[in-house]
C-alpha cells in the first residue's frame, strides 16, 4: 500500500471547495475542508513515473480497479481485473468502462498505446477517503471519491471526468505544459477536450449531437446546474451560491481571468481554448474526433512546457495546415474560431519551436505550484471555518 502525496490535477477546483468551505452547513464545511486537506498535505510521488511496467504491445488493454474502502491507503484491495466479470458495485463497473473508453478513443482514432504511448496499465481507484468532493490522476493512478451526497456525487458516474483525468497522462509524456498561468489552462483544456471526445467516441455522438458538457451527472439533485464546464458555451454550467455563484470560466480573452488563485486559473481560463475547439468542431461537422481531433491531438504531442495560448493557436493552424493542406477548410476553420475567442493566428510559419521532445520517462513535476496554493488555501480556510459559528 501507498499513501496519497501527490494528487496534481483535480476535476473540481479549488473555487468551488472554497465555496463549499463558507456554506452555512458545517457538514459541507468540514466535507470541503478535508477534502482540501488531502489534496494540500503532499510530499512527491511523481519520481514513482520513472518505473512503470515494461512496455506492452499495441492494443493490449490492461486495466485494474481497486476498492480504497473509503481509506487513503492506495491503491487499496483489487476488485476488478482486465477481462474479469462486472462487479456488484457500480462504482467499479463504471469506473472499468470509463478506462476502457479512454484507452478505445486513443488507441483506435490516434493510434496510441495507452496513455504513455508504451502500453501502461490503466489502475484506478474507487471509494477514496469520506465524502470525497474529487477525481483525480495522481501519475500513476486514478483516484475516485464518492462525492458528498449533497453537492456531488459519484465522479466515476462521468466518463468525460475520467477521460479528463487520463489524458492529464497523455499531456505529462508529451507536451508536459507547465501547470500554470496559460500553460496550465492548456493543460485542463486538452484535458477537457479529449474527455468530450471520449465521451462523443463512446456514444457515436457527432459534434451536432453532443452536450459539450464536462461534469454533467455528478452534480446533486437540487444544485442548480447542469455539470462543472461548458465549452460550447462557457460561463453557463451552473449558477448556484453552494458553488459561489455562477459559472465564472470565460470564453473570450477580452474576459480573461488574472488571478493567483487556482494557479493563476487554469480552471477558468481553460474555458477560451476549451471554446475554440468547440467553434472548430461546430463549423466543421461530423465528429468531433476526426478532423478537429486529430488537429488538437498532433498539436498537443508539438508544444512544450511553456507554450501560451498564442503557441497553441498558431500551431493548430499550421498543424492544420500539414495535415488537410494550406488553405482548406480545416485550416481555415481553426484561424477563425482562434479569432472568435480574441487569439488571432501567425498566418507565417515564424513559430518558435524548441527542440521537440515526447517524453516517456519521468516528467517533470507540475503539482509543486498547486500544492503551495492549497496549503495557503487551506490555512485560509481554517481561519474562515473558526470563524464562523
Amino acid at each position: 500500500m501507498r499513501h496519497l502525496h501527490d494528487p496534481i490535477q483535480c476535476i473540481i477546483p479549488p473555487h468551488m471547495l472554497r465555496a463549499l468551505a463558507e456554506q452555512k452547513d458545517k457538514r459541507l464545511r468540514d466535507i470541503a475542508f478535508r477534502t482540501l486537506t488531502a489534496s494540500a498535505h503532499v510530499r512527491g510521488r511523481r519520481e514513482a513515473l520513472g518505473r512503470f511496467p515494461l512496455a506492452t504491445p499495441a492494443g493490449t488493454e490492461r486495466r485494474s480497479i481497486y476498492d480504497a474502502q473509503h481509506g487513503t491507503d492506495l491503491p487499496g484491495r483489487l476488485v476488478r481485473s482486465e477481462g474479469g466479470p462486472p462487479s456488484s458495485d457500480p462504482a467499479v463497473n463504471e469506473a472499468y468502462d470509463g478506462l476502457g473508453a479512454t484507452y478505445d478513443l486513443y488507441h483506435d482514432i490516434f493510434d496510441r498505446n495507452s496513455i504513455d504511448d508504451r502500453g501502461m496499465e490503466l489502475v484506478a481507484s474507487v471509494h477514496y477517503d469520506q465524502d470525497f468532493d474529487n477525481a483525480f490522476f495522481d501519475g500513476q493512478q486514478m483516484v475516485f471519491g464518492d462525492g458528498d451526497g449533497i453537492i456531488f456525487v459519484g465522479f466515476t458516474k462521468a466518463i468525460d471526468v475520467i477521460g479528463h483525468e487520463l489524458t492529464h497522462g497523455v499531456t505529462q509524456f508529451t507536451s508536459n505544459l507547465k501547470y500554470q498561468d496559460q500553460p496550465g489552462a492548456l493543460n485542463e483544456s486538452f484535458s477537457d477536450v479529449f474527455g468530450s471526445l471520449v465521451k462523443q467516441y463512446h456514444n457515436r455522438q457527432d459534434a451536432k449531437s453532443a452536450d459539450w458538457l464536462i461534469g454533467a451527472g455528478i452534480l446533486a439533485p437540487g444544485v442548480h446546474g447542469v455539470a462543472l464546464r461548458s465549452m460550447k458555451a462557457p460561463g453557463t454550467a451552473y449558477d448556484d451560491p453552494k458553488l459561489g455563484g455562477k459559472d465564472p470560466q470565460p470564453g473570450h480573452m477580452s474576459d480573461y481571468v488574472d488571478t493567483v488563485d487556482d494557479n493563476g486559473g487554469v480552471h477558468l481560463n481553460s474555458g477560451i481554448p476549451n471554446h475554440a475547439f468547440f467553434l472548430v468542431a461546430d463549423q466543421l461537422g461530423g465528429n468531433a474526433w476526426e478532423d478537429p481531433g486529430h488537429i488538437w491531438y498532433e498539436t498537443l504531442l508539438r508544444l512544450w512546457p511553456t507554450a501560451q495560448f498564442r503557441d497553441c493557436a498558431n500551431t493548430a493552424y499550421h498543424v492544420a495546415g500539414d495535415l488537410f493542406g494550406t488553405g482548406s477548410t480545416q485550416q481555415q476553420a481553426v484561424r477563425t474560431a482562434w479569432s472568435e475567442v480574441g487569439i488571432e493566428v501567425a498566418l507565417r510559419d515564424g513559430l518558435r519551436r524548441p527542440k521537440h521532445r515526447r517524453p516517456h520517462g519521468k516528467a517533470e513535476s507540475n503539482g509543486d505550484g498547486f500544492k503551495k496554493q492549497l496549503e495557503r488555501l487551506s490555512q485560509e480556510l481554517a481561519r474562515t471555518i473558526e470563524a464562523i459559528p
